[in-house]
C-alpha cells in the first residue's frame, strides 16, 4: 500500500518496513532462511492523490481541508450539473466544519456524482502527535492499521513472512497477492489464528493441538492468521 507524508519531514521518502513485534515472535519459533516484513511505500505530498492513506500532523491538518475547498469552490464557480453541485455543497458544508471527507458518509447517487473528482481527505488519513514522529516505525504501522489494512503470515522453510492485505479481504483474494496461481487453483486455506499460534508454542504444536481450521475461498481473512494455501497446480 501507499502512504502519503502532509507536512512531514521526519520519516523518509521510500520503501519501509512495517516493524511488527508479531512476525519477530513466528520467527523465533518456526525456522526459516529468512525473516520478510509486510512493506508500505511511504510517498511526498507531490503524490497525495495517488495514496492509499495520507499521514500528517494536527498543525497541518487545516491545511489538507483548505485543499479540498479551494478544488470545491472552483468547482462551484464552474456551474456544474445539480446532482454534482449538491454531492459538492454536502462536502463543502463537511470540510467547513473540520470533517474529513473519508468520514462523509455520502449516497450512491453523491459519490456517483464526483467520481471524475480526486479529493486529499476521502482517504484514510491518520494524524500523528509529535511524539510520534520520534517512532517513524511504530508511526507508520498504525497509519496502515488505520487505513483498514492488516496482515497475514505463511511460515517455514526459505522464508518467514507477513503479506499485507486490506481487510475484509476473502482467502480467495489473499491467495492471489502471493502468486495468481495459488487463486486459479484454490482448494482450501489451512488457518491457525495468531493467538493459537503464539499459545500452542508453534505451528507443529498447534496442529496436534487441533487449531488448525480449513476455510473455503470465502473466509474473511483475520489479522495475523498464519496460513497455508492448498491448490491444484
Amino acid at each position: 500500500m501507499k502512504i502519503a507524508l502532509f507536512g512531514i519531514t521526519e520519516i523518509k521518502v521510500g520503501k519501509h518496513n512495517l516493524k511488527d513485534s508479531r512476525l519477530d515472535q513466528a520467527h523465533a519459533m518456526v525456522e526459516a532462511d529468512k525473516k520478510t516484513y509486510a512493506q508500505v511505500d511511504v510517498l511526498g505530498e507531490d503524490q497525495l492523490l495517488d495514496a492509499d492513506a495520507l499521514l500528517a500532523t494536527e498543525d497541518n491538518k487545516a491545511d489538507l481541508i483548505l485543499n479540498d475547498l479551494e478544488f470545491i469552490e472552483t468547482r462551484l464557480g464552474r456551474d456544474p450539473q445539480p446532482a454534482e453541485r449538491a454531492a459538492l455543497e454536502k462536502l463543502q458544508k463537511l470540510l467547513e466544519s473540520e470533517k474529513f471527507l473519508f468520514q462523509a458518509g455520502l449516497s450512491a447517487e453523491d459519490l456517483a456524482a464526483i467520481a471524475a473528482h480526486n479529493f486529499c481527505t476521502s482517504k484514510p488519513i491518520a494524524i500523528a502527535s509529535r511524539e510520534e514522529l520520534a517512532k517513524p516505525d511504530e508511526l507508520l504501522l498504525r497509519a496502515f492499521r488505520d487505513a483498514g489494512y492488516i496482515s497475514f503470515l505463511t511460515v517455514g522453510g526459505k522464508e518467514n513472512r507477513a503479506w499485507p492485505i486490506r481487510r475484509s479481504l476473502s482467502a480467495w483474494e489473499a491467495a492471489g497477492t502471493i502468486h495468481t496461481d495459488l487463486q486459479k487453483g484454490f482448494i482450501r486455506a489451512e488457518i491457525i489464528s495468531f493467538a493459537d499460534f503464539i499459545a500452542s508454542g508453534g505451528e507443529t504444536q498447534a496442529k496436534r493441538a487441533g487449531k488448525q481450521r480449513l476455510e473455503t475461498k470465502q473466509y474473511v481473512m483475520q489479522d495475523y492468521d498464519l496460513t497455508n494455501f492448498r491448490f491444484n497446480k
